[in-house]
């Protein structure tokens, strides 16, 4: 099994190469091509991202999600949500790496069989870095105005979010 796996990405190298060698496909020219065009991606996705990066870290390091998180007490408190996951979901449609690192915390700090692991688990899962893909990818493509893409993805995160409160209660705990 390990003798596919090594030759496997150089198998499929050869074959394209040859492939277009026999169509006479200039293929040297259009590896150019491809990567010339996957630079062009790269310098229209890396402004986005940069800003919503640096929007993430100013959030977190102002006190402003500690400061939501206070205020949101009973909001947390009907949804028997502990206080200790709500920096995920608020965060996870913005950054997967923020999320990661708040599961981690969790993980450490209270252990993935607690109430907060397994909601947080499953709201991994059941949610998506919304802003970092409509980021990432319109930017790639150009698309200035996203319409009703971002409410119809934030209202699938809220109901990702909520659904997995539900199911975590119903099912693990």
């Amino acid at each position: 099994m390990t003798v596919i796996s090594t030759l496997s990405v150089p198998l499929l190298i050869a074959l394209f190469v040859g492939l277009g060698l026999l169509r006479r496909v200039g293929v040297y020219d259009c590896f150019v091509e491809g990567a010339k065009d996957g630079l062009q991606s790269m310098v229209g996705i890396i402004a986005p991202l940069i800003g919503l990066m640096v929007a993430i870290n100013m959030f977190r390091a102002s006190g402003a999600l500690e400061l939501l998180g206070n205020l949101l007490t009973p909001v947390l408190d009907f949804l028997k949500l502990p206080a200790d996951v709500l920096p995920l979901a608020l965060l996870r449609p913005v950054s997967g790496s923020a999320s990661t690192a708040i599961v981690t915390d969790i993980f450490q700090n209270l252990g993935p069989d607690s109430p907060a692991g397994k909601i947080a688990s499953v709201m991994m899962g059941s949610t998506e870095t919304t802003f970092y893909t409509v980021a990432v990818y319109f930017g790639a493509v150009g698309i200035k105005n996203s319409r009703h893409t971002l409410p119809a993805a934030l209202a699938a995160d809220a109901t990702g979010i909520l659904l997995s409160i539900l199911v975590a209660h119903w099912m693990l705990l």
